[in-house]
């Protein structure tokens, strides 16, 4: 199975990509975790994004906050999926780093989650890699088969609390 690498603009990202680690767990991928910064360690983000597939990668999540160049500067150096997660700031509440990590130019996509969005970041890593592991296919599918039953038993509930 090819591994997720996750690559942190800076440790103060941890709390935000450790809900992506879970989700890993849970699927039984495995993962790295990086801490590269886009500005302040160009040549090492670079090169790790121009070895991942020859590493054994299969997907890319890049999480930073404020300019969040890191995505764009990883998904500039591989033709992996790279997944953007923009970190919430202290200054503009994340939307800095969402329309730095959405906004990228024609030709090198950055598929881009929500304002610290790392379990979507990492669901999304793992439907990647289920297109090549049928084994994973099947265990998302059984979570969408759980979630959507917890859902209808809480519709039946609320209507007989309200006797619909």
């Amino acid at each position: 199975m090819k591994k997720v690498a996750v690559i942190m603009g800076s440790d103060s990202d941890l709390p935000v990509v450790e809900k992506a680690f879970s989700v890993f767990a849970e699927y039984g991928v495995p993962y790295e975790v990086h801490v590269y910064s886009a500005h302040r360690t160009p040549e090492e983000a670079r090169a790790f994004a121009a070895g991942a597939a020859e590493n054994g990668f299969g997907a890319i999540v890049a999480a930073a906050g404020k300019a969040a160049h890191l995505a764009g500067a990883l998904a500039a150096n591989t033709v992996l999926p790279v997944i953007g997660i923009p970190v919430k700031s202290s200054t503009l509440d994340g939307l800095d780093a969402l329309l730095s990590t959405v906004q990228m130019p024609s030709g090198i996509p950055v598929a881009t989650v929500a304002i610290d969005g790392a379990a979507n970041a990492a669901l999304l890593a793992v439907q990647i890699l289920a297109v090549e592991d049928k084994s994973l296919r099947e265990k998302l599918l059984s979570a969408r088969k759980k979630a959507a039953e917890s859902v209808l038993k809480k519709n039946a509930e609320i209507a007989e609390k309200y006797h619909l």
